[in-house]
């Protein structure tokens, strides 16, 4: 299979899609019927693919279909831990997910596929998809360094997240990126290694 290269987040600015919904597991997000794929092949045209039989769903309608950020509300990403559903998200083109709060285990690998899960209140997310609504094709921008949202009408909000986390999205790094960084400290423990086993790798006992 051929790595999958994680994109850097560092500002994105672009059209924010209201989701009113709440509780959206990640069989919701990636039908289970679609998880055998190999990752190359990409994973977008499956996101939400049972939703996106119904022409009224959001993501069907011209004003939101180029979205790059959604707006949930509660509990988004609960249910089964597959690493899948973030890259439904990203390969659709989805890089940030704006919601209350998020199950955990998405949220983790939501952060290690390149795409954004920011928690922001009820009342503040609330109002992003009463805006996004009232203004089709809207945009959104998240400053990651910044660790801010601004919305639509031009109020500003800040969220938190993990400094290491922070660093690898900001860079593009994933946790094969991440012990890549030490690779000549890693190659020179193993020469170091070698030499001072070398009967282990000989055959001797």
């Amino acid at each position: 299979m051929e790595p999958f290269v994680v994109l850097p987040f560092i500002v994105l600015e672009g059209v924010g899609a209201p989701l009113d919904r709440s509780k959206v597991d990640t069989d919701q997000i990636l039908p289970a019927r679609f998880l055998r794929r190999p990752r190359k092949e990409g994973y977008g045209s499956f996101l939400f693919r049972d939703w996106m039989d119904d022409p009224k769903f959001v993501l069907n309608q011209p004003p939101y279909r180029q979205a790059r950020i959604l707006v949930a509300d509660r509990n988004f990403g609960g249910g089964s831990s597959r690493e899948q559903a973030p890259w439904a998200l990203s390969d659709y083109g989805i890089r940030c997910v704006i919601a209350v709060d998020f199950g955990d285990i998405f949220y983790l690998n939501s952060l290690k596929s390149g795409v954004l899960p920011v928690a922001l209140g009820f009342d503040i997310c609330t109002d992003l998809r009463e805006q996004l609504h009232a203004r089709p094709g809207a945009t959104i921008k998240v400053d990651l360094p910044a660790q801010t949202v601004t919305a639509p009408d031009g109020a500003t909000h800040r969220f938190e997240i993990d400094g290491f986390r922070k660093k690898c999205l900001l860079e593009g790094l994933d946790d094969v990126g991440v012990t890549l960084q030490h690779e000549a400290a890693i190659a020179a423990f193993e020469t170091q290694y070698r030499k001072r086993f070398d009967w282990l790798f000989h055959g001797n006992v």
